[in-house]
């Protein structure tokens, strides 16, 4: 998955690393601005309408944290990954609460860094298309509502993240991991305490209340990638 067309800003104050992430970024087909100050990264950040900030914590004229607060008190909600030299909790927590989105400690690796940039692209356009539909199967996320038709379908909090996945590509295979990295924020694996069967439980409950009472097969196994929405709602 790439991340065509992305417009993407660059707040960075060391040169060096501003211009080899503008050239990565660059590289991989999106239009990059770059910022060395703080006063000029807040800027862009509220006129250039982009879909992602890489933001670093340390800058001069205002911090990463203060560029954050800004934005957000302005109802700016473009999403921030905030770059940290340090390597430690209190950075990670003080980024996140002044409003970042995620947040990356340096020394990085750029594939993990694009890999940040695409969840981020990816969440920032499911919060946007806040009603999907798949045939009479439609799913409110905003209102976290669920229905076949006319009939209410109760759903847990996990379900329903599991069903957006699923029908935010309505036809298209989404992949067991991918799912594990929306719903459950990257943490499943043999390290991340999860295990990546939670899918198949999860999806097993959605065919339970959203397909076997009405007499559906909407959510549909591709072997060896994951699973298929039908485009119809089954």
């Amino acid at each position: 998955m790439t991340l065509d067309g992305m417009r993407i800003l660059v707040v960075e104050d060391e040169t060096g690393l501003a211009d080899s992430l503008r050239r990565g970024i660059s590289a991989e087909g999106h239009w990059v601005d770059l910022a060395h100050d703080g006063h000029r990264g807040l800027d862009l950040a509220l006129t250039g309408g982009y879909d992602a900030i890489v933001l670093d914590l340390m800058l001069p004229g205002l911090s990463g944290y203060e560029i954050c607060r800004r934005m957000r008190r302005l109802g700016d909600p473009t999403p921030v990954l905030m770059l940290t030299a340090k390597d430690g909790e209190y950075d990670e927590a003080d980024g996140l609460d002044s409003g970042a989105d995620d947040y990356l400690a340096k020394p990085f690796s750029f594939v993990v860094l694009l890999a940040r940039l695409r969840a981020l692209g990816r969440r920032a356009g499911a919060a946007r298309q806040d009603t999907l539909q798949a045939g009479d199967l439609t799913l409110d996320t905003a209102a976290r509502r669920c229905r076949r038709g006319e009939r209410e379908i109760e759903l847990t909090a996990r379900e329903l993240a599991v069903l957006a996945c699923l029908m935010a590509e309505p036809g298209q295979a989404v992949a067991k991991q991918h799912i594990l990295d929306e719903v459950w924020d990257s943490g499943a694996g043999p390290d991340g305490g999860i295990d990546p069967n939670i899918v198949e439980v999860y999806v097993s409950s959605l065919r339970k209340k959203i397909d076997s009472p009405f007499g559906r097969r909407s959510i549909l196994t591709v072997h060896g990638v994951g699973y298929r929405m039908a485009p119809d709602g089954g």
